[in-house]
């Protein structure tokens, strides 16, 4: 038989079923020898034909022409042009000035996207460390990138796995696959042979690279090596993705292109009309680029940017960190989160939360590693008092049986704790502890003599201690245990005849609530007997009871999910951990949808058609023992069906799909390298809770940015009519294309950066998502743009007429029309923020107080002062063609707040800020 997994085509499943393969199939596969080894000769022959065990990956983009790229905008290729004729036209100063513009634009662009994307590079050093191999019957120590398939490679308890292997032999070896399976718990690793069809995280015979041994030893040979390693399929996948678009980007690529079309068309239009009617080249030339100048919000990529940053530095308060930063403002439009079990909606921790003893059931309160928690008896379906006069007989054995029958410690930092070594065994002793029984007395009063490791042939782990008379502490699967019991301990601490049925039906119960169990017996060894083997406990064990553990849900978790339902946004369970365990976790958390928690495995979607599929990805809620391809397909099949999708993961396993996701979120505390670089998003406390945080963040970016081009717009809008109308009537221009740039980049990114700090509104998580679908300018709120611009249009040609035909002073009526134009915007922007909306609930006494807005404030000074120094300052004078204004003067200039108030109020009418709330 022959197999090949290094020159494997997708479509061919043999060439990954190694562990279909018995190991001396596998290793004719690869022609090796277990026992010896490759030679050199054969090692070297591999090297060029498998090359170096290292993950190959695409360099990125030099910086240098990401930086360029930045300049390939719509919007920026106007203003390039703009200031080219200009330059041409010899008008240096607007030149620069046009020019600088567009760096300081495109400088924005490159901050932002110059976050390293080091995915790969993070890969790379999962599967980078060395390893001990066997060659020529020669154990040696070698970097892991110069194994080659067909190499024999020796594990032991805290290594990394090198390469994907298939294992020869093992020795109560366990491996932790999280990073890769998402399987919370260290696998117990085995030689049987599986079934074609057993899952990634069922392979017990397959060690995978990147993996780390826990406990034990073992024996494997190398199938695959570089990017052919699950890692190395991962990495490819991840290569492949597109950097897929926020909504937000993809409405303002839109934007630009309508806009880009509108400015060319109505600039064409405009510079034909005007020769056409006799006037001058130069004449015409100046409209034009006046009118390009001012039909381009300039401010606008700027405001953008500093809106999500302070949206960044809000969500970090709350522990979501913002690596992208288009991401602030697509959490506000996810429609889907899908979330992994481990961490993000449970504690973490293993805890045991019932004992079944003595024919009896006990609960037990309190979650994680922390001794923290109460042991009561369950009476009636109802938890009674914690014991004040000692432990039931029973209840007391099973519990010390999981306390000694044990290898594990728990450590405490502050008021944290952890388990030093298996976080099952750290349940037990956690439990325990609830009880008032301690590890270190007991140890000390029972020494322990002998043991016998957990090994997955049997199932179990067994102690011998010291005691007055000595006894046999074992613990293990049910199944494992039941076969060697025949009698059991009653609920008045007797030995009786065992019940199978009647702990089986304890078994059954426990395993409804997604309650992982192990069963716990013992047994009175030989007088003066000094160590432990198997034939031992062969039979004669008497059963003490259960105990069943489960990661808990976070109660804060709990809370947000709901939180995250009544907003609109649906929860969906992506995980790798077992079907029941993810199903009990959802209906404690109230993940369901229409009152179900419909839950599928990996396997079953698999084997589903398109049709199917389809079906089952909107009505699960729950899918369980899924492969890192089916994540992804999984977040590649909502995207499809319009939903935006934010994704968490914290293994190798995930990256792929954190990737694809509109929000990718990763674990930031106990998530890999790999995940942390793919993802878009970082939680610091690894908590769901932080995420529903995040989502009321986006969303009041979402609406801050709405605010920010509502107030934008209109500027331009009333400029670019104003310079249109008077180009085709050769009229003189109200605004120079200068005066347009200090408006439109000065001007209003300073009046209009405080509106990105208001915070949020009242009910804003009571609304739907922000529709993905609905363009940058929906009906509403270019209707009340249009209506303002109208107004600006008035104002400025109005003042600008007015003040030329009393002055005869073209240059003091420019300045006028400027400030009686900023003068105006003072009264609009206070009454699209919270601070002016608040001031008019006051006045018609629906509210008491007035809202401190400081920033709003100084934004209003701030612009004051600088429209004084833009008509007051001799250099301002020159180099943007104003004149000084006298007291009368800039009194009129303060006229046209007074219309301005109706107007406002107008807009609020046409375009109010409230939302819809969700049906019920």
């Amino acid at each position: 038989m022959s197999v090949n997994l290094q020159s494997h085509s997708d479509t061919d499943e043999q060439l990954y079923s190694y562990h279909q393969l018995s190991e001396r199939e596998v290793i004719e596969c690869f022609s090796s020898d277990a026992e010896k080894g490759l030679s050199p000769e054969e090692v070297a022959s591999r090297y060029e034909k498998y090359g170096w065990n290292e993950l190959q990956f695409k360099p990125g983009k030099p910086a240098w022409l990401r930086f360029l790229l930045q300049f390939h905008q719509p919007l920026l290729y106007i203003l390039l042009l703009a200031g080219a004729i200009k330059a041409i036209l010899g008008s240096w100063t607007n030149a620069a000035v046009i020019w600088g513009v567009t760096v300081i634009n495109a400088t924005i662009g490159y901050v932002q996207e110059s976050q390293a994307e080091g995915a790969i590079a993070s890969l790379v050093k999962t599967v980078t460390t060395e390893v001990n191999v066997l060659r020529e019957r020669q154990t040696l120590r070698i970097p892991s990138q110069d194994l080659v398939p067909g190499d024999i490679v020796l594990l032991a308890s805290g290594d990394k796995v090198p390469a994907d292997l298939r294992l020869l032999k093992v020795r109560n070896l366990q491996v932790d696959e999280s990073a890769l399976t998402g399987e919370s718990v260290p696998v117990n690793k085995s030689i049987q042979l599986l079934s074609p069809d057993t899952p990634l995280a069922e392979r017990t015979n397959m060690a995978y690279a990147g993996s780390f041994i826990t406990f034990g030893q073992g024996k494997g040979i190398v199938v695959a090596t570089a990017n052919e390693t699950e890692v190395g399929q991962i990495s490819q996948a991840m290569e492949n993705r597109v950097n897929l678009s926020t909504p937000l980007t993809r409405k303002f690529a839109k934007f630009s292109r309508t806009l880009l079309y509108a400015v060319l068309t109505l600039a064409t239009l405009t510079f034909t009309i005007g020769l056409g009617q006799g006037e001058s080249w130069l004449y015409m030339f100046e409209a034009t680029v006046a009118l390009a100048v001012s039909a381009i919000p300039e401010g606008l990529p700027a405001v953008v940017t500093i809106t999500l940053a302070i949206g960044v530095n809000r969500m970090a308060r709350r522990h979501a960190i913002i690596r992208k930063l288009p991401a602030v403002e697509a959490l506000g439009s996810a429609t889907v989160i899908c979330s992994d079990k481990t961490g993000t909606l449970t504690e973490n921790q293993m805890t045991v939360q019932k004992i079944y003893a003595g024919e009896e059931y006990y609960e037990v309160t309190g979650s994680g590693y922390s001794p923290k928690g109460e042991v009561s008896l369950i009476t009636n379906g109802q938890p009674g008092s914690p014991f004040e006069d000692g432990l039931p007989a029973a209840l007391e054995e099973c519990l010390v049986a999981g306390i000694l029958c044990n290898d594990s410690q728990l450590k405490q930092t502050g008021e944290d704790w952890s388990v030093v070594g298996d976080p099952t065994e750290g349940a037990l002793i956690a439990a325990a502890a609830k009880a008032s029984l301690s590890q270190s007395s007991l140890a000390t009063l029972k020494p322990r003599l002998d043991s016998i490791p957990f090994e997955s042939q049997y199932q179990y782990m067994a102690t011998l201690h010291d005691m007055a008379s000595p006894v046999i502490f074992v613990k293990g699967s049910v199944e494992s245990l039941i076969s060697r019991c025949s009698q059991m301990v009653d609920c008045h601490g007797r030995i009786t005849a065992l019940q199978p049925q009647q702990i089986e039906q304890a078994v059954e119960t426990m395993a409804e609530q997604g309650l992982r169990v192990l069963a716990f017996a013992t047994k009175e060894p030989l007088a003066h007997q000094h160590s432990l083997e198997h034939e031992d406990i062969e039979t004669g064990l008497v059963f003490l009871g259960l105990q069943g553990m489960i990661d808990p849900p976070r109660p804060e978790a709990i809370a947000a999910v709901h939180a995250c339902q009544a907003a609109g946004i649906d929860v969906k369970m992506i995980t790798g951990d077992h079907i029941s365990t993810a199903r009990a976790i959802a209906k404690r958390m109230g993940i369901q949808r229409s009152g179900q928690v419909l839950a599928f495995e990996g396997q079953q979607l698999k084997q589903m058609g398109d049709r199917d599929l389809a079906q089952v990805i909107e009505d699960g809620v729950v899918f369980a023992r899924v492969a890192p391809a089916q994540k992804l397909q999984l977040v590649e099949a909502l995207q499809s069906r319009g939903e935006i999708v934010a994704m968490t993961g914290d293994g190798v396993n995930d990256a792929p799909a954190l990737k694809q996701a509109d929000i990718g979120i990763a674990m930031g505390k106990g998530g890999t390298e790999v995940a942390r670089e793919s993802a878009d998003m970082l939680l610091t406390d690894d908590n769901f809770a932080s995420i529903e945080a995040a989502v009321e963040e986006g969303r009041t970016v979402y609406q801050n940015l709405r605010k920010a081009i509502a107030f934008l717009l209109p500027v331009n809008g009333g400029e670019s009519m104003t310079i249109l109308i008077s180009a085709l009537f050769a009229r003189d221009l109200p605004i120079l294309s200068l005066q347009v740039l200090w408006l439109n980049m000065i001007n209003s990114i300073t009046m209009t950066v405080p509106l990105a700090f208001e915070p949020k509104s009242q009910g804003i998580m009571q609304q739907p998502p922000n529709n993905s679908h609905e363009p940058l300018l929906n009906r509403k709120l270019l209707t009340r743009i249009l209506a303002v611009s109208i107004f600006n249009w008035i104002l400025i040609f109005g003042v600008f007429e007015w003040t030329k035909s009393t002055t005869g002073d073209i240059t003091v009526a420019r300045t006028m029309a400027i400030q009686a134009l900023v003068a105006a915007r003072i009264i609009y922007l206070l009454s699209i923020s919270q601070l002016g909306i608040s001031l008019a609930a006051c006045l018609r006494r629906r509210a008491t107080s007035i809202i401190k807005a400081p920033i709003l404030i100084i934004g209003i000074l701030a612009a004051v002062i600088l429209q004084i120094v833009f008509s007051q300052w001799g250099v301002m004078n020159t180099l943007f063609e104003t004149a000084p204004l006298t007291l009368n003067q800039w009194f009129v200039c303060l006229l046209p707040m007074l219309p301005m108030i109706p107007m406002a109020i107008l807009a609020h009418l046409i375009d109010p800020p409230q939302a819809k709330t969700v049906a019920n």
